[in-house]
């Protein structure tokens, strides 16, 4: 099974959470909305997001690139099945991961 996770949603984080699917979809989801770099006391983690300001088509696959990699650093549990970025009516992009939960 898979699941999508778009950096837009707005997620509220919940410590100790105790829903397995759950608990890793909230992980990527705040993975997707951190710049690596930017978190206090724990620089290496976040998407270094090279891929912003790129033509879409190299910014797909740098981000491919950096979200995998990012996941399998920060949320082993998770496999990236699909990438693509989205624009809303306003014309704000997000990105949406399509992630299958191992051991599931």
């Amino acid at each position: 099974m898979t699941y999508k996770v778009n950096s837009a949603d707005d997620y509220t984080l919940e410590l100790r959470q105790n829903k397995k699917v759950y608990s890793i979809l909230q992980n990527i989801a705040l993975l997707l909305n951190t710049k690596c770099g930017t978190a206090p006391m724990y620089r290496d983690f976040g998407i270094p997001m090279a891929f912003v300001d790129k033509p879409i088509d190299v910014a797909e696959t740098m981000a491919w690139s950096e979200i995998s990699e990012a996941l399998e650093e920060f949320e082993p549990r998770a496999v990236l099945e699909n990438l693509y970025f989205e624009k809303d009516a306003s014309g704000q992009m997000s990105i949406t991961v399509e992630v299958s939960i191992a051991d599931e």
